[in-house]
């Protein structure tokens, strides 16, 4: 065979595996983020990227107002929110 047919199909085969170990999970986990974030509501438990924990109090596209302790609100940047506590998983 010519080497560099050889080198051809190594390169397509290294790519695919880059594909596969990498790429593809990394755009499933922005998919589930994006998602997660869009079915944020009120009254969700959150835990932001700074460790923040709070209860959405109100959203808008962009922003949400937590509740941090009793009468401490803050607003965050709707992509500051990390994930969403579960009660069953505590």
């Amino acid at each position: 065979m010519d080497p560099q047919l050889l080198n051809l199909i190594f390169l397509a085969v290294m790519f695919g595996l880059l594909w596969l170990m990498v790429i593809r999970p990394q755009q499933q986990q922005a998919k589930k983020r994006q998602a997660m974030l869009a079915s944020l509501k009120e009254g969700d438990k959150v835990i932001t990227i700074g460790g923040i924990h709070g209860t959405i109090r109100s959203l808008t596209d962009k922003e949400v107002v937590l509740r941090i302790a009793p009468g401490v609100d803050i607003t965050v940047q709707r992509s500051a929110i990390g994930s969403v506590r579960n009660e069953e998983s505590r």
